[in-house]
């Protein structure tokens, strides 16, 4: 195609929007505006007036535009969309520093366990090495009981035999 057919407007497009092209233009433009840094020369008293002016437009009826604005016109802002993304933000920021904690508190938990494991298993081979020798001084004992069971039938044995006379 040429040129200027390419540039020509087609009737269907004019029929069809010519209110929705300026909002467009306007939501492109707020869009482009969001995403360039704010310049330091803003002040917040014009802020407040383009903010102003913004909500006094949004109650006026909307009426058709033949051609684009070429005012200085800024989004409004909305403080409140930026709010749950900031408390999603705290809220996983506040369940990963709870986590951690948890962490920390498991792994002291885990060193006290083991180290009370440890403390135990002492205490249990001290008993175990108490009893091995107690039950060793039963074993003594009873060799001695049985030999003086032995001495004493053996001296007895006399006064308990029949005398033949």
């Amino acid at each position: 195609m040429s040129e200027p057919a390419r540039q020509a407007p087609s009737p269907e497009l004019e029929l069809r929007a010519p209110t929705p092209a300026a909002p467009l233009r306007e939501w492109l433009t707020a869009m482009r505006a969001a995403a360039e840094p704010p310049k330091a020369e803003t002040s917040a008293a014009e802020r407040r007036e383009t903010e102003s002016a913004l909500a006094a437009k949004e109650l006026e009826p909307a009426e058709p535009q033949s051609e684009p604005r070429t005012t200085g016109w800024a989004p409004r802002l909305v403080t409140a969309a930026t709010k749950p993304a900031e408390t999603a933000e705290d809220d996983v920021a506040e369940m990963m520093a709870e986590n951690m904690m948890l962490k920390a508190q498991l792994r002291l938990e885990a060193e006290r366990r083991d180290e009370l494991q440890s403390i135990l298993a002492e205490e249990i081979r001290e008993l175990r090495a108490h009893i091995a020798e107690e039950v060793g001084h039963m074993d003594d004992l009873r060799a001695e009981r049985d030999l003086w069971r032995a001495r004493c039938e053996a001296l007895a044995a006399p006064l308990f035999q029949a005398q033949h006379r």
